[in-house]
């Protein structure tokens, strides 16, 4: 049975080429890892804004509730927030530093990617990430095309994998990409700006705004829970 996956894991699963492991929207691929496991901590309740203000720029993220997180991940990230409450700019540099070697070990590991060494030129040695076993993320990218191309609902956590994909800027450069248009570009951004319709998110609605741009760390994100 396979071990579920983080919303972090999922979203670097998509980003990465199938063929070669070379992940889509690499300038801001950190931001993007990071901003991830920030949001599935919110989905959790474990994090909020201070004073429950909206997070944007200059909003510092305060830790909420106790116990200990499904994931080492997510518990790193939990106590990092919860020894220095950082404002989300901060906290995506901080998060993000060491994700993309701890997160393709991880996937390593668990066989859904393949480590390739490989020797150039008899002096140099290169290293790919190959997909290993595709069935879930050929599943996930499924699910990701029915919302997007045919206006399917999504859950809470597949609607946040879309947000943050669409934030990055790199959802028409996966590879496989979704049947690109402007109906796909339209409902790509509703998701990116927290429009999820109610029927998606049954009790709680949270939405999930990203910016990311190659020349700023920045990154703003929106949650709203009802």
């Amino acid at each position: 049975m396979q071990e579920e996956t983080l919303i972090v894991e999922d979203v670097l699963l998509l980003m990465l080429d199938d063929e070669h492991g070379v992940p889509a929207g690499a300038a801001t691929l950190q931001q993007t890892l990071a901003g991830a496991v920030l949001v599935e901590l919110a989905l959790l309740g474990r994090i909020r804004p201070e004073e429950d203000r909206p997070w944007y720029k200059g909003t510092k993220i305060l830790a909420t509730g106790d116990g200990p997180l499904p994931d080492p991940v997510l518990q790193a990230a939990y106590d990092a927030i919860a020894a220095r409450p950082r404002h989300a700019q901060t906290l995506l540099v901080t998060i993000g530093a060491d994700l993309w070697k701890t997160l393709t070990e991880r996937l390593v590991q668990r066989g859904l990617l393949r480590r390739e060494r490989k020797r150039v030129l008899g002096l140099f040695t290169t290293t790919r990430l190959p997909a290993a076993d595709t069935g879930h993320e050929a599943e996930l990218r499924d699910r990701m095309r029915e919302v997007l191309e045919h206006g399917e609902d999504a859950d809470p956590r597949l609607a946040a994998i879309i947000a943050l994909i669409s934030a990055s800027g790199t959802l028409p450069s996966l590879d496989p990409a979704p049947k690109w248009s402007g109906a796909v570009a339209t409902r790509a951004k509703e998701f990116e700006q927290g429009d999820w319709g109610a029927a998606a998110v049954n009790d709680a609605v949270v939405g999930v705004a990203a910016s990311f741009t190659a020349a700023s760390t920045a990154v703003v994100i929106t949650t709203v829970t009802t």
